[in-house]
């Protein structure tokens, strides 16, 4: 796998990203991806599976969203995020070697973005989307432990509009701490260790009411050859928002669903498995392969 550093302007902002290639010929078929919620782009998360993806001839392009990591200037916006995510499909198909592009997003907001993204252009054509949230208002009520902590948090927002609007400027908060509230497990885990330290740790608490109004699930109907990966019982994104999305998803598509694991230890627990079955996916709708219209495979069961 070679790995190239590039950049490209979305809205006039430099976005940086990382371009992962084969090392022999390619299949002419590119695949871009936005890191999960507050990930970066060299996460070493995401390196088994391009690895796998440029074993079997694709071409890989994952971004650090502006502002964030090596990109320019932004804030934690799914609008910018999905622009900056239709520019790289633009900066793809620029390349020689790629005519034909598809979507991968892991992990909350990543999985729901590659959704989005796939609803939103038409020249992306099949998507693979890890983890999703469909739903963000409803992602962030989960998260609070009851009903006084949720309205706690919308008095917030509410108190911080009217602030933006009198004094001309919002609060700016924790964003893994003030809007997500984080797991046990994610303040245990180490899978993203690499790269939590370089994370924003202020942005606007108006960022929140982008994720309130988050909501792939709306479009999810629109997306051509959807894969969903989800987590039985999974704590930090629900998983019914991974069934919702399926259920609401035309033909062809495909459920995945990990047992006996959680949302973090999945990645590890059964990569070697999930990988090969998101190579598949490319294959059969990039690269021209065929497979079955609906499909529901069980993994640790």
């Amino acid at each position: 796998m070679n790995e190239i550093p590039v950049e490209f302007f979305s809205q006039g902002v430099k976005v940086s990203g990382i371009l992962r290639t084969p090392d022999g010929p390619g299949n002419r078929s590119g695949i871009v991806q936005g890191p999960g919620w507050l990930g970066l782009k060299d996460a070493n998360l995401y390196v088994p599976y391009h690895q796998a993806l440029t074993a079997a001839g694709f071409s890989v392009l994952i971004i650090d969203y502006r502002g964030f990591g090596d990109s320019g200037d932004g804030t934690l916006s799914p609008a910018d995020q999905l622009a900056d995510l239709t520019n790289a499909v633009t900066f793809l198909l620029t390349l020689d070697d790629v005519d034909q592009v598809g979507v991968f997003g892991s992990g909350g907001t990543g999985g729901g973005n590659a959704i989005l993204l796939a609803a939103a252009d038409s020249r992306v054509t099949c998507a693979v989307s890890q983890v999703p949230v469909s739903d963000g208002e409803d992602w962030l009520r989960r998260m609070r432990s009851s009903d006084e902590e949720w309205q706690t948090f919308l008095k917030r927002l509410n108190e911080d509009r009217v602030r933006r609007v009198i004094v001309g400027r919002g609060t700016s908060v924790h964003p893994r701490e003030e809007i997500m509230i984080p797991s046990a497990e994610r303040r245990s885990t180490t899978v993203k260790k690499d790269v939590d330290g370089r994370i924003p740790t202020s942005v606007p608490l108006a960022a929140a009411d982008e994720i309130l109004a988050y909501r792939p699930i709306d479009v999810a109907h629109t997306v051509p050859a959807l894969m969903i990966i989800a987590v039985a019982d999974d704590l930090v994104t629900p998983t019914d928002h991974a069934e919702a999305l399926f259920d609401a998803a035309p033909t062809p598509k495909r459920l995945v669903m990990q047992y006996n694991t959680t949302h973090y230890a999945a990645y590890a627990q059964y990569g070697d498995e999930v990988r090969p079955m998101i190579v598949d996916w490319f294959q059969q709708h990039l690269a021209g392969a065929t497979g079955a219209a609906v499909e529901r495979i069980e993994v640790g069961r």
